[in-house]
């Protein structure tokens, strides 16, 4: 199984790729990693955090293991369809959304974190501001 390791100031968490779920959506990753960028709370989608990727050139993907409501741990791809291109970090109860309203991204990994381990890293990124992530491929 293929698996993502995600480095958050110095805290490394792994999660499971899921390519018979989201086969073109694990491709398009695997394409831009690693990468080096900013975790940072979401505005609008309740208990998560976020990597913007505008700057990454996606090809054109599909809706596919797409999701408004991931559960804890759930990373979502989204391509930019109606927003701003991101990499959806949900820590806990989330309805994905932003000022265009609702958004459905395409579940790509599972991370491995616990509940306790998901809540503090989304409370660090709402009280101290964005922290420092790499993801790359193990």
């Amino acid at each position: 199984m293929r698996q993502l390791e995600f480095d958050i100031e110095g805290q490394s968490f792994t999660a499971d790729l899921l390519p018979d779920e989201a086969p073109e959506s694990v491709a398009a990753l695997r394409e831009f990693l690693p990468l080096e960028s900013q975790l940072m709370h979401v505005r609008w989608s309740g208990h998560a955090t976020w990597i913007n990727i505008d700057e990454v050139d996606l090809p054109e993907i599909p809706r596919e293991n797409h999701t408004v409501y991931p559960s804890r741990g759930d990373i979502l791809l989204y391509p930019g369809y109606r927003n701003e291109q991101e990499i959806l970090v949900p820590c806990g109860p989330t309805c994905f959304k932003s000022p265009a309203g609702e958004l459905a991204g395409n579940h790509v990994a599972t991370l491995n974190a616990s509940r306790e381990e998901l809540a503090e890293l989304e409370q660090a990124t709402l009280e101290d501001g964005m922290m420092d992530i790499v993801v790359r491929e193990k």
